[in-house]
């Protein structure tokens, strides 16, 4: 029985086209000229953050971020990124009884603006805040402690194979893979995948039937970590 659903981020929740854009103009490279290169990364199972290698070799990301905020071209999330599909999940799983959080590879900046959106959760925490990693094992015993539930009562969804669903398997959850964005079409046929996930979700709105109503009350989260740094 599942008892808490925890989304990934980017490319679960949220559509990156913007911000990758955001990144191309910064850089000084044509939007599509990067959107092709880090389909290559991409494709070659690489992280996608090794697509700014290619343009500028040394590429610090995090300094790079920084002199984006300072310069006012920062970190932006509006509704309109939003997948259509993501407020109706959300609340249908909450009006179905499951603690329902948001917990990713994101920046500090982005979990603040995360809960700017006011989403139907219960909780939102994200990587910059923990200093923590997935797909690392301390960042799964993290979640176990963090969501509801045993491990084995706790889904992970997400569209990354190698970051939400084989570790968040391997270390005892549940797992569901949805097919979108570059990473969720280009693995959700693949026999690893369909072995692995739990679910293969076209969308969101597939989870509340899929589960069904929860049996018994909400439970509470586990106790918030101090934010690192």
């Amino acid at each position: 029985m599942i008892r808490s659903v925890v989304f990934d981020v980017g490319e679960t929740l949220l559509d990156d086209t913007s911000e990758w854009g955001r990144w191309a103009d910064w850089i000084g490279v044509p939007r599509h000229t990067f959107s092709a290169v880090m389909g290559a990364v991409v494709w070659g199972g690489r992280d996608n953050g090794e697509t700014f290698e290619y343009f500028r070799p040394g590429f610090d990301l995090p300094a790079e971020r920084q002199r984006r905020e300072e310069a006012g071209c920062g970190e932006s999330i509006s509704e309109t990124d939003l997948y259509p599909d993501v407020r109706s999940a959300l609340a249908a799983l909450r009006e179905a009884g499951y603690w329902v959080g948001v917990s990713g590879n994101q920046s500090a900046r982005t979990g603040e603006l995360l809960r700017a959106l006011d989403l139907p959760v219960d909780a939102v925490m994200v990587s910059g805040e923990l200093g923590l990693i997935k797909p690392s094992r301390a960042y799964f015993d993290w979640l176990a402690g963090w969501a509801p539930g045993e491990r084995d009562e706790i889904l992970y969804v997400g569209d990354h194979r190698d970051f939400d669903v084989i570790p968040a398997r391997a270390q005892g959850f549940r797992a569901a893979l949805v097919r979108r964005g570059p990473w969720g079409h280009l693995w959700a046929g693949e026999e690893e995948v369909k072995r692995t996930a739990d679910w293969v979700l076209g969308s969101l709105t597939e989870l509340p039937a899929l589960l069904g109503p929860l049996l018994g009350p909400r439970e509470p989260a586990g106790p918030e970590p101090v934010p690192h740094g």
